[in-house]
């Protein structure tokens, strides 16, 4: 069984990097979401449809750096379904928000639910993904509320979706924080040793 000390230096930089711009794209996409895109319809198509291509892209390129996604089961499934998701809302554009915010809701449960067996997994290897785990469960709950916003008759925009990618955001930046913390205190124990 793997423990915390038993991630090379290289993995753990990489998690560490990946967090920090997983929490930078996101809080880009939430400053513009609750900005110019509430406005601006071309933009807040354009940013709808690139919300899951990101995060399918993010994942893939965050398994192929932990040995592929045939070895990271839960990556590959919250790959497939951030490109499906992509698809799904580029063709649901002339719908309306109504329909797109029920394929984000869907989306923010399954991607929630893939995140979190994701951050379990990593726990042994890298600790600090507390985080990560509870973002994973509270997106489910984000989705269901995305859901039940779509079906209902009130007026939806994107920035309905903003508060579920802030809230990434902020779980991405706290995980990379942890990472970062726990890093120095390994390092400052092996030079105390």
């Amino acid at each position: 069984m793997k423990t915390i000390t038993d991630a090379k230096a290289p993995d753990r930089d990489w998690l560490k990097t990946y967090y920090y711009l997983r929490f930078a794209v996101s809080a880009i996409w939430v400053g513009l979401a609750f900005t110019v895109a509430k406005t601006g319809p071309a933009l807040a198509a354009i940013m709808l449809v690139a919300y899951p291509a990101w995060d399918a892209l993010a994942n893939y390129i965050d398994a192929n750096r932990s040995g592929g996604l045939a070895r990271n089961k839960s990556q590959m499934l919250n790959f497939v379904v951030s490109v499906l998701t992509a698809i799904a809302v580029a063709a649901t554009l002339p719908q309306g928000m109504h329909a797109i915010l029920q394929i984000f809701g869907v989306w923010a449960v399954l991607s929630g639910l893939f995140q979190l067996l994701t951050g379990v997994r990593r726990w042994k290897s890298y600790g600090a993904q507390w985080t990560m785990i509870l973002s994973g469960a509270q997106s489910g709950l984000a989705g269901a509320h995305m859901f039940s916003k779509a079906v209902g008759a009130a007026p939806v925009s994107i920035a309905d979706i903003a508060p579920y990618a802030a809230f990434g955001a902020f779980y991405f930046l706290i995980s990379a924080v942890s990472l970062t913390i726990s890093e120095a205190r390994r390092r400052s124990k092996d030079v105390a040793a």
